[in-house]
């Protein structure tokens, strides 16, 4: 175990299974020696994640429906009582329903769209506004996007439109909390195998354009995404802030 992270208190939040990209960057930053915090939706989700993070040493599970104010207050305070300072957050949590992710934007429904923005966008702004309260150390807020919120990918469309605004966000995030030496940073993640991205039609021709166009001539992995993490959360990123760093192989400078 290495320790660019080493007593570091960090929490993820969106850890599903051990294919969502959180399961990568968990596991990186506890190779680098940092005490880790897990968040699950519902009983349903619970004994996965507490597996999973039992597998990386940790106990430390909470509930958390980001839906609700309440609930993150509840999850905030009870992370004060048990730890005092957080130096890290990743915000790895996104959701539309299929309905409007496949049916275009022009078709989206108020709420589908409401629903989509309130979960993947407003999300890490309601749980910035509690984490800086535990960051008096300063410390990193990490979240995931992807380069539908930049170009048109067909079968991504409301999902395009909420990864723009949390883009957006990030920079304004990271002057709110700038003074107080957090910084705010996005990874835009190149196309990955998990379970969501089976909601987006024909994600498998995405995966296989990654292969042929990317210029490392690969799609990437979990592991590519737990590195640049560890970066972004360790000391080694201190004057990087409102940056939306692309790990995708190269893919988002080619034209085609």
């Amino acid at each position: 175990m290495s320790s660019l992270l080493a007593g570091k208190n960090i929490l993820i939040m969106g850890l599903r299974n051990k294919w969502s990209i959180a399961w990568g960057i968990a596991k990186a930053a506890r190779d680098q020696g940092a005490n880790l915090i897990f968040t699950y939706l519902g009983e349903r989700e619970k004994d996965a994640v507490a597996e999973l993070a039992a597998s990386l040493d940790s106990s430390a599970i909470y509930s958390c429906d980001v839906t609700s104010d309440n609930a993150i207050d509840h999850l905030f305070t009870a992370l004060k009582q048990n730890y005092g300072v957080l130096h890290g957050v990743v915000h790895s949590i996104a959701f539309a329903r299929a309905e409007d992710i496949q049916n275009g934007v022009v078709n989206t429904t108020r709420d589908g769209y409401a629903l989509a923005m309130d979960i993947s966008a407003y999300s890490l702004a309601a749980v910035a506004k509690r984490a800086q309260s535990l960051m008096t150390q300063g410390g990193s807020i990490i979240t995931l996007t992807y380069m539908g919120s930049e170009k048109v990918f067909p079968g991504y469309n409301i999902m395009g439109v909420a990864k723009a605004a949390l883009e957006t966000e990030v920079r304004y995030l990271a002057s709110d909390l700038g003074p107080q030496g957090i910084r705010v940073n996005a990874i835009s993640a190149g196309p990955i195998k998990t379970l969501s991205a089976k909601g987006v039609k024909d994600f498998s021709s995405i995966l296989d354009t990654a292969d042929q166009k990317a210029p490392l001539r690969r799609r990437i992995d979990h592991e590519d995404i737990g590195g640049p993490a560890v970066f972004l959360l360790s000391e080694l990123s201190r004057a990087v802030t409102g940056e939306i760093m692309h790990v995708d192989c190269g893919l988002n400078i080619m034209g085609i």
